[in-house]
């Protein structure tokens, strides 16, 4: 399995040039790699080295991945109407420039959404927390409640969040598996983190999962 970097939208600053292409591993999972010492303590869960594009992917897999051949993915959905999009923030993921990349489960892969790297301002949103701001990666998962409201109506909003939960819970294992870490965050403007990663109000961000090398 591998991803794929797409050519970006018309909301991205500048063009990714060729494919950025590298092996993804199975679903047992490989190719984490650790840097000898850890530039910034984020926490007790993990640190700030890099990621290599092969993890990255594999987690962005676990999260929102295709199944089978009908669509169906890692992550259960009331009704298979999948309300939840992927972003992976970059800032230290060796061949990926640092920008902002949206998943396409369908084809796994990432399509550039913003180019630079954007921690910072993320960090900044989710109240200056240092494992965001300094991890070399960020999952932000966001909701599209619409998709599932309109078979379940007032339900949609708890269905919504059940599923980020499922989200989350593949991440955790997924990370675990290539020896990294992760922690999911709730503690967010979400107003804020819109306009650090210039998403469009129809997208309700619901968690960040920054992701790095476990701390010894």
């Amino acid at each position: 399995m591998s991803v794929r970097v797409a050519a970006s939208d018309d909301r991205a600053r500048r063009k990714t040039r060729g494919d950025n292409r590298a092996a993804g591993g199975e679903r047992r999972g490989h190719g984490v790699v650790r840097g000898d010492s850890a530039e910034a303590s984020l926490g007790p869960r993990i640190r700030s080295v890099f990621v290599v594009l092969a993890a990255a992917g594999q987690l962005l897999w676990a999260a929102q991945g295709v199944t089978s051949s009908a669509g169906e993915r890692t992550a259960p959905s009331a009704g298979a109407l999948y309300p939840l999009e992927v972003y992976l923030v970059a800032g230290s993921v060796d061949v990926l420039p640092a920008g902002v990349y949206r998943y396409r489960p369908q084809k796994h892969a990432l399509r550039v959404h913003l180019a630079g790297d954007r921690r910072r301002e993320l960090g900044e949103a989710a109240l200056g927390q240092t494992a965001v701001s300094k991890a070399p990666a960020v999952l932000v998962v966001v909701a599209l409640y619409a998709r599932t409201a309109r078979k379940y109506g007032v339900r949609a909003e708890r269905y919504v969040h059940i599923e980020a939960g499922h989200v989350a819970q593949n991440v955790y294992l997924q990370a675990q598996v290539l020896g990294l870490g992760t922690v999911i965050v709730g503690a967010f403007e979400d107003d804020a983190v819109r306009s650090a990663l210039e998403l469009p109000q129809t997208e309700s961000p619901l968690a960040l999962l920054p992701v790095g090398t476990p701390r010894p």
